[in-house]
């Protein structure tokens, strides 16, 4: 297969470097410079503009741009016959995405949204235990997810509303998300409080959620920009025993997957630990799905619907008015 990619940037970069096997044929960017670079790598032809990608004989596009772009160039490239693998949170809102969604079925073309989280092998495994039974019948899920930013990153993309749509919810806290309704199912009932806390503007910088579903189970979740060191930790929360992640490579830290096991007993659970020290792979297996799907004509994980239902969950928070 043929790839073009929509944004030259970090993600970008690592989407091509992830899928050595798919030919990259075209690449744009606003900032040219970005696209010939990368064209310069890997081969390819770059453009300063999206249309160049579209023209091109590419069967997969790549959009990684700001969100206010990633709908209506979704819907080009759906128009001009591609595949698409689109970065999160796939739009401002979930209203964005519905001419997405519906063109992609009538053209029988794959969207694929860019939820890697769930591909990280501890995240993986994890989905593999629960949906064996491991665990029993889960309870609630408790998440935390952060960085620091930068120096000046309050005057970056991310911190204007009118392209990014929000702030540290709709960056970090959409993988919370995301994981949370792959492991418990939709939410019936969202709360939440959105403050800004240390860097000032237009967007919250941290996300504090509370999300029940229709049987009353909890996740409980807390997304940040002020994590002064990286860090990531999912925890599973079963009848019979409890799953937890830390760690998803690199700054934040080694990624492992603990599985405490309840005994008949109860007191100190048996405890099996994987640990999972090779460069992050999540990319790559990503991509893999999407390919994966287009052969078999079948739905990627992580697709335009979740993307939609998590968006509808980020609608429902702003909605409240839950900034303060």
């Amino acid at each position: 297969m043929k790839l073009g990619i929509i944004g030259c940037g970090l993600i970008g970069a690592k989407r091509t470097a992830a899928m050595p096997e798919l030919t990259l044929v075209a690449a744009a960017d606003v900032d040219y410079t970005r696209a010939q670079a990368l064209c310069a790598r890997y081969g390819g032809q770059s453009f300063d503009d999206a249309a160049g990608v579209f023209a091109s004989d590419a069967d997969i596009v790549v959009i990684a741009v700001t969100h206010n772009q990633l709908a209506p160039l979704a819907l080009e490239a759906i128009r001009a016959g591609k595949h698409v693998l689109l970065e999160k949170p796939g739009a401002r809102t979930a209203g964005e995405l519905a001419d997405v969604a519906a063109l992609a079925k009538e053209k029988n073309l794959k969207i694929k949204v860019g939820f890697n989280h769930r591909f990280h092998p501890a995240i993986w495994k994890a989905k593999e235990l629960v949906d064996q039974g491991a665990v029993g019948e889960i309870l609630f899920v408790r998440g935390r997810y952060g960085h620091g930013g930068r120096p000046g990153y309050d005057k970056e993309w991310r911190f204007s509303k009118s392209l990014s749509g929000g702030g540290e919810l709709l960056d970090q806290g959409t993988h919370l998300i995301d994981l949370s309704r792959w492991f418990l199912g939709e939410f019936t009932e969202v709360r939440g409080v959105l403050p800004r806390y240390f860097w000032r503007g237009e967007v919250e910088d941290n996300c504090f959620l509370t999300l029940l579903t229709a049987k009353g189970q909890c996740a409980h979740l807390h997304a940040s920009w002020t994590e002064w060191k990286n860090m990531f930790c999912l925890e599973i929360y079963g009848k019979d025993g409890k799953l937890q992640i830390d760690g998803l490579g690199g700054s934040y830290g080694l990624e492992q997957l603990a599985f405490y096991k309840m005994l008949p007993g109860m007191g100190p659970p048996e405890t099996t630990i994987w640990q999972y020290p090779f460069p992050d792979s999540s990319w790559a297996l990503e991509m893999h799905e999407l390919v994966d799907a287009i052969q078999n004509d079948r739905q990627p994980v992580g697709d335009i619907a979740d993307a939609i239902a998590n968006l509808t969950v980020v609608d429902a928070l702003y909605a409240q008015g839950a900034s303060a």
